[in-house]
């Protein structure tokens, strides 16, 4: 074949927004090809310059007693709002680039038919990772099989924080995806009162990979936050090739009787004031430790992120 050719990994069954199909719902399963050797590989994945044509084989088997018609196409992976895994309805990236040798195959019964496929990469594809997926439709059920292709180039890793909010037992914010690489981010929450430190959790790796491009809304639960306090609340967000960023927000926390009863006027005059002067006091240690300009903004002045521009919706 003349053809630059790539080994890929295939993967097993991986949902990306479909309902699994496997020998004991459907009678009929997706599953690497062996191509002679074992079974077993965890994922499709590709790597080429632009312009490469890359190679290989996806497998079904049919262990039922009657004739399946299995039908394939290509897809490109996204991330839904909850940053839940799923795929677009329709491909413009690595899944408009599968070609199939047949896109639709009649399997016999207690048989497994092995597919070639192509991956044509095209020679303007930008740098960087590129996820995709291998849909396979029968009996009214999909499956998916994830195809990991990144392009040879330069890099970048980056995201942002923004529109962090504190309500209801939650710390809500969202995370977008600003580089050319998939990410998987780590949070610390840090959250400061009046009198000192209320919440400090170390960084922890979440349960999304986000994909280049992508914006997602996370919630993160603070069940016990104070009583009566003014905090703030810093978010800080790594990931891995050097990702990193910071966004925060401030909120009062008011128990519901003095809301409802009216606090005395004195009270909230001198707690405001309070808060002001620690604030400001924290701002300007925070901002000699990292080397900058001293402070220019209005008293008051909410410290929330602003929105960044940029992200592929």
């Amino acid at each position: 074949m003349p053809f630059a050719v790539r080994a890929l990994c295939l993967a097993s069954v991986t949902v990306l927004g479909v309902a699994p199909v496997s020998v004991a719902d459907a009678d009929w399963s997706v599953v690497p090809s062996a191509g002679g050797g074992r079974d077993g590989r965890p994922y499709f994945y590709a790597e080429g310059a632009p312009g490469t044509v890359l190679q290989d084989t996806v497998s079904v088997r049919n262990p039922g007693g009657k004739p399946l018609t299995v039908r394939f196409r290509g897809a490109d992976a996204d991330n839904d709002g909850d940053g839940t895994l799923s795929v677009r309805a329709r491909a413009k990236d690595t899944g408009a680039w599968i070609t199939f040798a047949e896109r639709t195959v009649r399997i016999p019964a207690r048989t497994r038919a092995d597919v070639p496929f192509t991956v044509s990469v095209p020679a303007d594809t930008a740098p960087g990772d590129h996820p995709g997926a291998i849909l396979a439709s029968a009996g009214g059920r999909t499956a998916a099989v994830r195809v990991q292709l990144r392009v040879g180039g330069p890099t970048l890793s980056a995201l942002t924080v923004e529109h962090v909010r504190i309500h209801g037992g939650h710390i809500s914010y969202e995370l977008v995806n600003r580089g050319t690489t998939v990410l998987t981010p780590k949070l610390a929450v840090r959250a400061e009162g009046l009198f000192g430190e209320v919440l400090d959790r170390a960084p922890r790796t979440l349960p999304v990979e986000l994909l280049p491009g992508r914006r997602v809304r996370l919630d993160e639960p603070w069940p016990d936050p104070p009583a009566l306090d003014g905090v703030d609340v810093e978010l800080t967000v790594t990931a891995e090739g050097g990702a990193r960023a910071e966004a925060a927000a401030e909120t009062w926390f008011v128990p519901k009787a003095a809301a409802m009863a009216g606090a005395p006027a004195g009270l909230a005059v001198c707690a405001g004031g309070a808060l002001w002067f620690v604030r400001r006091v924290r701002r300007m240690r925070l901002v000699r430790r990292r080397g900058q300009p001293g402070p220019t903004e209005a008293a008051g002045q909410a410290r929330t992120e602003v929105e960044s521009t940029g992200a592929v919706m």
